[in-house]
């Protein structure tokens, strides 16, 4: 398949860095922001001073309650007297993060990135709920006062509706996941729980309960991306950064299909076609879909062209997404097992993959051998996708 775009630079990822994902974790934003940070440049065996550009991905600044936030990070993120570029897309932030990263090398712009990924969600004022109510169109959406949870109960009862899905298929997204995340030791709630656990959970806003929702999380991620030629002298084991992509869909919720996540196969097709994959299901070895809820991951599968519409439920019983299944799905314990700080769970998730195919997951390491691999993350006011596609 000819690649939809021409590149200056073969890029890699060299070095990756996590913090903890925790409520209330005692660090400032600049401190999280540093610590990955600091991790990654460790990893890539560079120092601050090494780095010509610096990414950041975070969300609105009243999530972490200060201005300026991306001034403001830049100081923890090693932005001082280097070119920074902040970006936000909801969500879908912390693969965009990675995107924008892999731009300023693949174009020739830069030769070693930084990209740095950080949400700190858990200060008791403002909530993120509070932020969430000024996000709707103000004539056709705000009258209704809606927040997030019951806008994706619809979307998750439209799915079920549409397809015969039950709440106990969908509910086993969460047990593996936050069984899958007590192998992550930056993991929130990795837990071994039952369907009827998940079952027995509060409802929020039917049919989603509790333990269907990832938590809100402190946290933050970071990647140094390079040159192939910087790459190969740094590592022996680079992991490229084989195709991206992502898309918008309509920004009105009541004017999208709610059942299927086309702003996935959008962003997915895009990356594939770069990445020179026809057959996803057959291609992509290891996959970490975003999962803020737990339907959402099976959604977003069929979004990927990994199940046919309405069949992921099916896979997921027979084992497919398992950790030792054909294609393993969320093996770090996706969002609903490690956390939700919002601009840095994709990156986290992008990080997962690098881990996977560097072979250095350690108990998060998949059972059969692994060479492409898939991260994605979904965002803005519920619309925008976002791909990578990785090699070694």
């Amino acid at each position: 398949m000819k690649v939809n775009i021409h590149l200056n630079k073969r890029v890699a990822i060299i070095g990756a860095g996590l913090t903890l994902f925790r409520r209330r974790l005692l660090e400032t934003s600049q401190e999280i922001a540093w610590e990955a940070a600091n991790k990654a440049l460790e990893e890539a065996g560079l120092e601050l001073k090494d780095i010509d550009c610096v990414v950041i991905g975070s969300a609105p600044d009243a999530f972490d309650g200060v201005n300026l936030k991306g001034e403001y990070l830049s100081h923890g993120s090693g932005g001082i007297r280097k070119p920074v570029s902040r970006v936000y897309v909801g969500g879908a932030t912390g693969v965009m993060t990675a995107i924008a990263g892999w731009y300023h090398v693949a174009s020739g712009l830069c030769q070693k990135v930084l990209a740095v990924a950080e949400e700190k969600m858990s200060p008791s004022r403002p909530h993120p709920q509070a932020i969430f109510r000024y996000i709707w169109d103000p004539i056709l959406e705000k009258p209704l006062n809606p927040n997030l949870i019951w806008i994706f109960a619809m979307e998750m009862h439209r799915y079920m509706a549409k397809y015969g899905i039950k709440k106990e298929e969908i509910a086993l997204v969460s047990v593996k996941n936050k069984r899958n995340a007590l192998n992550n030791p930056y993991a929130q709630l990795g837990a071994n729980i039952t369907v009827d656990d998940v079952l027995k959970s509060e409802v929020l806003v039917w049919p989603v309960q509790l333990l269907d929702v990832s938590p809100v999380s402190d946290g933050g991620a970071a990647i140094v991306l390079a040159s192939e030629d910087v790459a190969r002298r740094y590592t022996d084991t680079p992991v490229w950064v084989e195709g991206v992509g992502w898309t918008l869909d309509n920004t009105e919720w009541p004017a999208r299909d709610l059942a299927y996540a086309r702003y996935v196969e959008f962003a997915a097709r895009m990356a594939y076609k770069m990445a020179g994959i026809e057959r996803p299901n057959k291609e992509i070895d290891v996959v970490e879909p975003y999962d803020p809820f737990d339907y959402k991951e099976l959604h977003h599968l069929e979004g990927l062209q990994l199940a046919k519409r309405g069949e992921a439920p099916k896979l997921l019983k027979e084992g497919v997404f398992d950790i030792d299944g054909e294609i393993p799905s969320s093996p770090s314990g996706g969002l609903l097992g490690v956390g939700n700080p919002i601009a840095a769970a994709g990156l986290m998730k992008t990080i997962s993959i690098y881990w996977q195919l560097k072979g250095t997951a350690g108990k998060m390491q998949v059972k059969k051998p692994v060479h492409t691999g898939l991260a994605q993350a979904w965002g803005d006011l519920m619309q925008a996708g976002t791909v990578i596609v990785l090699r070694n």
